[in-house]
Order: structure tokens, then C-alpha cells, then sequence
């Protein structure tokens, strides 16, 4: 069973296994039955019988004080007699010696003397009787005692006499099925659902700014295979749309450079005093947002990603580049490495974009006082600490989504830290964050 939302869907192979496998134990059985009932159309209307009379014989057979055959008449013989009123028999030892009862046929009185010839007979079709007649071996206390009998008046189930008799054969026949049912069925359905399964681990690897990543069709079922076609169509009309609004933003990004340079000479040349360091403030401010918008689109079209990067220059490079930044508004900067260079493989226009974004971050919320560290392990791991107020438990997951800011009115456009999770996806890597009261660490791991 597998748990999707609140609700519990069945698992589709337990499902197939199990009624499979139903299926092929009712046609087994259903086989067995209907030898049976075929059997009871060959064998004698007598063999539900035969059980009954040849156990009743063979307490009842003895000798009498003269050593002669007998039969005695116990109580379970007469009750059988009683609900037999036509009931006859003739019991014969392999010496010749014989007990009657009741009125034998007349065809069958001639066969009474060599009853003890017969080990097993069914003697029916004579002209003169419709009577049918059988002849059965039992053994007893005086050995072995062969019976001529007929005449019942009901003839019990035949088809459950049947099973009873023949049951070492179907039982060693379940034994043997049962097991290869069970086993070989639950494998073949998981086998012809293994492209089903396939494709359900690749649709949950598709990432969103990968295109062109679509499920396979080959190798599962037909019946399946519409809605895999289906749902590679939904991520064509996806990507195309997403593809149309990455465009518009790229596009309205390079506009807006313009215009922003425009605000930006004018103000310049404005008279000084604090309405013109608040509008170049601004115009900052709307120059930032817009790099930063252009280099998040544009990162979903990084290709070169397989480039040779050395993290502890890209780090350094980092912390020299914005320390006048971090000195400026209030902080003490570091820089720490385990090692004098660490190669990996990634972007090299990338990845400085993603480290100077963090130490952007850790400046822009870091309380204005305390030290920024930047730190690369032996393992390729590059930390950036900053000794501030910290991040509320409930804002570090969101501190991750594109245009999300923690207080609504801070400064920043909230496209720093989403820029630096997407390049570090990119680069299958990971990001993580740890944060209290004394300060916010930013970790990725390549």
C-alpha cells in the first residue's frame, strides 16, 4: 500500500498477485472436482458405498468356537441393514468359504461361489437386472475377505468419495502448485510492471528548470503508455510557457538597465544633500534588483558546468572583493581554509556569483556588528557565518524561495539565497542552513 495525501491506494501488483493467483487455485480446484464428477460417470454409482460396507465387514468378519468363517452381526451391520432393506452381500475367504445375505439377483446368485476369484469388480448391464453390483477386497482378522454386494438404497455421494479416495494425488498436486502459484505469479507481474516503476522513479527525478527531460515509453504496458504520453505533453506545454516567461523576464531585465543608467546620470548631477544620496540609494537599489533578476534567469541556461574551479580562489576572491562592503557597514571579515586549493568540477561564472550572494546576505543581515566568516573544509564545503540576530525557525525553509524577504520591507529584492540554491542544484550539490539568536551559517556542499 502506498499513502498518497490522506488517502491509502492499493498497491497494483499485490492486487494482480493475489486475485492471479485466485484465479489459477479456483481452476485447479475446479479441475479436480470435475475429474471427479467424470470419474463417478466411468466408475460404479456404488464406490460411495464401498468405503462404508468394507469397513462394517471388517469388524464384523470372525470365526466361529468350530473355526468357521462367520459374520457376526454387529450393531452398526444391522443399522445398515435396516436403512438397506435390499441390501445383500455375499463375503468369501480366498479358500472358497462364503456368508450370504439377503435376496442375491439371480444374474449375480451364479457369480456368488467365485466371488473370491474378484480382487475388484464392477458388474453392471446385465439383461436380467437392473441391479448394480460390486465387488470389493477388505482385509480382516481372518485375512483377506472379498465382497459381492448390492442392493442400496442410497447410493451417497459418489464425487466426495471420489475426493476422499483420491486425495494423496490432488493434495501432493496443491503442494506442489501452491508454492510455484504464489511465487511465480507475484514475479511476473513485477516483471511486467517494472516499466511502470521505472518511469515512476524518473518522473520523480525531473527537476523543474531541467528541460527536455521526458519519461520513456518503451518497455511498459499499452495501457499505460497513454497517459506517459499524456504527461510528456503537460511538460511540453510547461516548458514551452515556462520558456515564454523566462524570456519576458530576461527581456524586461536588459530593459530595465537603461532607464536605471538614465536615473543614475541625472541624479548625479544633481545639487548634493540628502535627497540625492536617497534617490542614488534607490536607483542602487533597482540596479541591484535587476542583476540580480537577470542572473537568476539566466542561470537556468548554464552550460558550463563540467569547468575546472578552484573553491578557496573563489572564496578568497569573494571576501577581498566586498570586505571595503562588509568594513563599511559595520563588520569585521575572515577568511578561513583547510587547504591552499580544492578543484572541483562546476561553473566558474556560477559558482563566485552564488559565494558573493551569501556574503552579500550575511551583510545586508548580519546587525551591522560582529565578524563575517567565510570558510572552505577539506571536503569541499564553504561556510559563511555572520554573528547576527539570526533567522526565525519558521522563515529559514522560505529564505530560499524566489522574491521571499524575511521582514517585508527590507532592502533586498529576496533573490539572493534563491540565486544560490539553484546553482548549487545545479551543480548537485547541496545547501543548508543553521541559525540562532548569535548568529545565521550558510553551508554548500559540492
Amino acid at each position: 500500500m502506498m499513502r498518497v495525501g490522506n488517502r491509502l491506494n492499493p498497491s497494483l501488483w499485490w492486487k494482480l498477485s493475489w486475485q492471479l493467483s485466485l484465479v489459477i487455485v479456483a481452476v485447479v480446484a475446479a479441475v479436480i472436482v470435475g475429474l471427479c464428477i467424470w470419474a463417478t460417470t466411468v466408475m460404479s454409482p456404488n464406490v460411495a458405498m464401498e468405503r462404508k460396507i468394507t469397513s462394517l465387514m471388517a469388524g464384523a468378519v470372525a470365526r466361529d468356537p468350530q473355526g468357521a468363517f462367520e459374520i457376526r452381526d454387529t450393531p452398526e451391520l444391522i443399522s445398515l441393514r435396516q436403512q438397506n432393506s435390499e441390501l445383500w452381500y455375499v463375503a468369501a475367504t480366498l479358500d472358497g468359504a462364503s456368508v450370504s445375505y439377503g435376496a442375491v439377483p439371480a444374474p449375480y446368485a451364479e457369480l456368488a461361489h467365485l466371488a473370491y476369484l474378484f480382487q475388484d469388480a464392477d458388474i453392471r448391464g446385465s439383461v436380467g437386472t437392473n441391479e448394480i453390483a460390486s465387488i470389493d477386497n477388505v482385509e480382516t482378522v481372518v485375512g483377506e475377505v472379498r465382497i459381492l454386494f448390492g442392493g442400496f438404497n442410497d447410493k451417497g455421494w459418489p464425487v466426495l468419495a471420489l475426493l476422499a479416495d483420491s486425495y494423496p494425488i490432488y493434495i501432493s498436486l496443491i503442494a506442489i502448485a501452491l508454492p510455484a502459484i504464489f511465487l511465480a505469479v507475484p514475479r511476473i507481474v513485477g516483471r511486467g510492471l517494472a516499466g511502470v516503476s521505472d518511469v515512476a522513479r524518473k518522473a520523480s527525478e525531473i527537476e523543474p528548470r531541467r528541460y527536455g527531460v521526458r519519461l520513456p515509453v518503451d518497455g511498459i504496458p499499452g495501457e499505460v503508455a497513454p497517459l506517459v504520453t499524456a504527461f510528456n505533453g503537460t511538460l511540453d506545454r510547461l516548458e514551452n510557457e515556462f520558456r515564454k516567461r523566462q524570456r519576458f523576464l530576461i527581456d524586461a531585465a536588459h530593459e530595465l538597465r537603461t532607464p536605471i543608467a538614465i536615473m543614475q546620470i541625472r541624479i548625479d548631477g544633481m545639487p548634493e544633500g540628502q535627497d540625492r544620496l536617497r534617490l542614488l540609494a534607490d536607483v542602487a537599489r533597482l540596479a541591484e534588483m535587476a542583476e540580480q533578476l537577470l542572473d537568476f534567469e539566466r542561470n537556468d541556461q548554464t552550460t558550463d558546468l563540467d569547468g575546472t574551479v578552484d573553491l578557496v580562489e573563489i572564496a578568497r576572491t569573494a571576501v577581498a572583493d566586498l570586505a571595503p562592503l562588509a568594513i563599511a557597514a559595520g563588520y569585521q571579515i575572515s577568511f578561513e581554509s583547510d587547504v591552499e586549493n580544492l578543484e572541483r568540477r562546476g561553473s566558474p561564472s556560477a559558482l563566485p556569483r552564488a559565494i558573493s550572494n551569501l556574503v552579500r546576505n550575511a551583510i545586508d543581515h548580519g546587525g551591522n556588528s560582529g565578524t563575517i566568516t567565510i570558510s572552505v573544509s577539506a571536503d569541499g564545503e564553504i561556510n559563511v557565518a555572520d554573528e547576527g540576530p539570526g533567522i526565525p525557525a519558521e522563515h529559514r525553509e522560505l529564505v530560499f524561495e524566489p522574491f521571499y524577504r524575511v521582514t517585508p520591507r527590507s532592502a533586498g529584492a529576496g533573490l539572493g539565497l534563491s540565486l544560490v540554491k539553484q546553482i548549487v542544484a545545479n551543480h548537485r550539490g547541496q545547501v543548508s542552513m543553521t541559525s540562532s539568536t548569535t548568529g545565521t551559517q550558510v553551508a554548500i556542499r559540492l
